[in-house]
């Protein structure tokens, strides 16, 4: 007989762990079925759950049956099409029903259909943005006093029950009961030497009034060493804690979106969908991450999350106006020394005149020597524009710090976003 024994741990709430295995058992069918949500849905209707189906087929689990024991004889034909391992076919309809589907109908046999669940808004974000992150991200000096972290700093005789130390407090008992109990037990090991050689001597030799003063004096000895407390509370020692600084990872994300009138009402909302993927990625996963909206056309200007998305501003095209308006801004308020610091640009390519060659001068000798990454995104159905070719350049200087793709239709966007912030292998540890 066998015995098959789940081991598998398993905490209070038994249906969200059984939910968690689920969710990782068939994660690449999810994350299929994520992706293609994603790439439906509009750009204000990214923060809701989504309704997932598994073929099922794809979810089917292995089960133990007993075999039919003994020794068999089998004689099994051969074939000229398939080997072991081998997937038949499943054979095409050939029915005559007027239906849509494939084949006809019958008045037998059964099955089954896809199976389905819904996924919790958490549960779908964790799914978009898994296996993401800022690339480069480093720890930069204090930036302020404000961001510490509570370390053990030793131990003290005054403290809360939680913060305890069970080993020292029980090692200063230990040492205290040894020195405690000491000379008792040095005046024991005295009083019953002295008892057995009185006992050991000639009963005409032997003091009767001594051997029941050593029994006294043993009997007392001992109830003193049994007296000496196991733990007092002298004995107890806590931990500790200080604050202590600590190095600063935070960062700041700038947001450029190319407004001109060369965008039309499709790129710019296919820009809006892909800042607004990375600003639920940044919002969801750090803590330190600031965010700074850039609009521009022949001008540019810091405007406000409300604004960066629904303003209806436009005019013509100069993409350095930006640019300098993101390095003011750095100088102004994010030292490089103390910030981590992004860029994320979406356009649809086409600048003035030779603007384009001032972008290029401008992140080569000024932005890029600061900036940990600048993501280019050019929102275009056909062949790049100047400001992509220029562009070229400054990605031989920096290859690893910055990025260029391009997005034809909306469809792009999650795909363009995932290479983009996909986590590198360096970073990975």
């Amino acid at each position: 007989m066998t015995y098959f024994i789940d081991r598998r741990p398993n905490a209070k709430h038994k249906s969200a762990v059984n939910r968690q295995r689920f969710l990782e058992r068939y994660r690449k069918h999810i994350k299929r079925s994520v992706e293609e949500a994603v790439n439906r849905r509009s750009i204000t209707d990214m923060e809701r759950g989504e309704k997932i189906s598994i073929p099922t087929k794809d979810i089917s689990e292995p089960v133990f049956q007993h075999g039919p024991g003994g020794a068999r004889s089998i004689v099994s034909p051969g074939n000229k099409e398939f080997v072991q391992g081998d997937r038949i076919r499943r054979p095409g309809g050939q029915g005559g029903g007027n239906g849509a589907g494939e084949g006809g109908a019958s008045n037998q046999g059964e099955g089954n259909d896809e199976f389905a669940f819904t996924l919790t808004r958490e549960e779908f974000l964790e799914f978009v943005f898994d296996g993401l992150e800022l690339p480069h991200l480093q720890r930069k000096p204090l930036k302020s006093l404000e961001e510490v972290r509570m370390v053990r700093a030793g131990l003290s005789r005054d403290g809360v029950p939680a913060r305890i130390s069970i080993t020292r407090s029980m090692r200063e008992a230990y040492a205290r009961r040894i020195a405690m109990r000491a000379p008792i037990k040095r005046a024991l090991l005295e009083a019953q030497k002295a008892l057995e050689d009185e006992e050991r001597k000639d009963p005409v030799l032997r003091n009767p009034a001594r051997i029941v003063e050593l029994k006294a004096e043993i009997e007392r000895l001992e109830k003193r060493i049994e007296a000496v407390p196991f733990i007092d509370t002298y004995d107890l020692r806590y931990h500790q804690l200080s604050a202590q600084p600590q190095p600063s990872s935070q960062a700041v994300m700038f947001c450029v979106m190319d407004v001109s009138g060369s965008m039309t009402q499709n790129h710019k909302d296919i820009a809006k969908r892909f800042f607004l993927l990375l600003y639920m990625f940044l919002e969801k996963h750090y803590e330190k991450v600031e965010l700074v909206f850039v609009r521009h056309h022949t001008a540019a200007r810091e405007v406000s999350e409300e604004e960066f998305f629904y303003s209806r501003e436009t005019g013509g095209t100069i993409v350095s106006s930006a640019l300098k308006l993101v390095n003011t801004i750095i100088q102004a308020r994010y030292p490089p020394e103390k910030w981590n610091l992004y860029v994320a640009q979406a356009s649809d390519g086409d600048n003035w005149d030779d603007d384009s060659h001032t972008c290029r001068d401008m992140l080569i000798k000024q932005l890029m020597p600061q900036l940990q990454y600048y993501a280019y995104v050019e929102i275009t159905p056909h062949d790049h524009q100047s400001l992509w070719h220029e562009y070229e350049s400054v990605a031989g200087h920096f290859p690893e710090r910055f990025a260029m793709r391009q997005i034809v239709e909306a469809s792009d966007i999650y795909c363009v976003f995932r290479e983009l912030f996909k986590r590198r292998l360096s970073q990975a540890d």
